[in-house]
């Protein structure tokens, strides 16, 4: 097996319309072998600050069960009117930029300032010096990559479109904007220094200039989720202990039945590869601020201090839905989040979240455009995503502090292989 932090070089190039005019990604892919399941690799380490280095190739996509980083950009892109080998192309470029970025390496064959002195640079250089940072970067497909809103099929892959890809429903209360919403393509960059996952998006949309443009993007900071037992549970904007029950690394069974899709659910090329939603809830902070901490904790079903149930205990102590105090009330409200959205209010589902608060500037009111930009991973949204938000949308205390402004789904493939691409089940099949 091949050592994750010294990847083998790569034969397989990237396109010559990456190279040319478009400051493309270079002409190597760096990684390991596609047996490394990368989410029991620890991080290399060094002397420099956030060192971590985490491997482009393997059995799944990074950026999913890797220790969630403190800073994201992701970027959704609407896919120009190209052709089919384009469009694979396109995902050899991108497979390639980041199979060397994630190793904290430039992109393309001549970086930032070695190329030729009278063309564009194939890097952009605002992360030079800078180590990996634990960067990821993670690809999805929307649902219209497959076929457009009037019944396009661009790329003859209509007919391979997961059934759990599905067009999400409008929820109770939904205010979801357009041009917040939806996208052919998806990119997740995660890291521990917000300008190495700035650069990532940066350079990736540089490559795809003339094939695929940015439909909307968010920035995020403080992750709001735990995916490995060794990392402390985080806090979101109204100051909470956010994702307490969440999926982590370590329960690799609760990944196989819940977050890992398999071919068995009726897409092949999926297997290994998960489902993301993407939700940008704003918090009303304003509203939050002036209500009482009796009345905050009542709406989350947990102290603010400790994170501990309403019904007793300690942080990650199990909640007891059936406790009850003076009058027979129960300790944890009907209309609490916690009971709502716990996996024995909605048929055993659980997600794996990769959320981050947002901080967005302020509106014209002069209120804080801020909030939580949700991230959730599942083997099939039918059955966990919707079902959960359906349940929430309709019950949750919390409604009167959020809004939902931004929604998008995506299936996220497999990992590639060294030397391949990702979403090379879907195309090289």
């Amino acid at each position: 097996m091949s050592d994750p932090t010294t990847p083998a070089p790569s034969t397989s190039g990237i396109s010559r319309r990456g190279l040319f005019g478009l400051a493309g990604a270079g002409v190597v892919g760096l990684g390991v072998g596609a047996a490394v399941d990368r989410f029991v690799l620890p991080p290399t380490a060094s002397a420099q600050e956030n060192a971590a280095v985490y491997p482009f190739f393997g059995e799944h996509q990074s950026g999913i069960v890797t220790p969630a980083q403190d800073r994201l950009h992701f970027a959704s892109y609407d896919v120009a009117d190209i052709s089919r080998d384009e469009l694979v192309e396109l995902l050899q470029d991108w497979s390639a930029a980041a199979a060397l970025m994630t190793q904290g390496k430039e992109a393309g064959q001549f970086g930032a300032v070695s190329g030729n002195y009278d063309a564009p640079p194939d890097d952009t250089g605002e992360a030079l010096g800078l180590p990996a940072s634990g960067l990821t970067i993670t690809i999805g497909f929307g649902p219209t990559l497959f076929q457009t809103a009037d019944g396009t099929d661009r790329f003859g892959i209509a007919s391979r479109r997961p059934a759990a890809l599905v067009d999400l429903p409008h929820f109770p209360a939904d205010m979801l904007q357009d041009a917040l919403s939806g996208g052919d393509l998806c990119i997740q960059a995660c890291s521990d220094d917000p300008q190495v996952a700035v650069h990532a998006i940066r350079n990736l949309s540089r490559i795809a200039f003339g094939r695929a443009n940015i439909r909307w993007s968010q920035l995020g900071f403080g992750r709001t989720s735990s995916t490995t037992k060794a990392q402390q549970t985080p806090r979101n904007l109204f100051g909470f202990k956010d994702g307490t029950a969440n999926i982590k690394a370590e329960d690799t069974g609760v990944l196989s039945d819940q977050v890992w899709a398999s071919g068995s659910d009726g897409a092949d090329w999926m297997t290994g590869g998960s489902y993301l939603v993407s939700r940008k809830i704003r918090m009303t902070i304003e509203t939050w601020d002036r209500t009482s901490l009796r009345e905050q904790e009542a709406v989350i079903g947990r102290t603010k201090g400790e994170g501990a149930p309403y019904s007793g205990g300690t942080e990650f102590s199990e909640p007891d839905f059936a406790a009850t105090g003076q009058g027979g009330a129960p300790l944890i409200a009907k209309d609490a989040h916690v009971r709502l959205s716990h996996p024995d209010q909605n048929s055993g589902a659980q997600l794996l979240r990769r959320g981050y608060n947002f901080v967005d500037g302020n509106d014209e009111l002069g209120r804080l455009n801020a909030g939580l930009f949700f991230i959730a991973y599942q083997r099939d949204p039918r059955e966990q995503f919707i079902p959960i938000q359906m349940n929430l949308a309709k019950n949750d205390a919390m409604n009167e502090y959020i809004r939902h402004v931004g929604s998008a789904i995506f299936a996220v493939p497999p990992g590639a292989h060294q030397g391949g691409y990702v979403g090379e089940t879907l195309f090289g099949a």
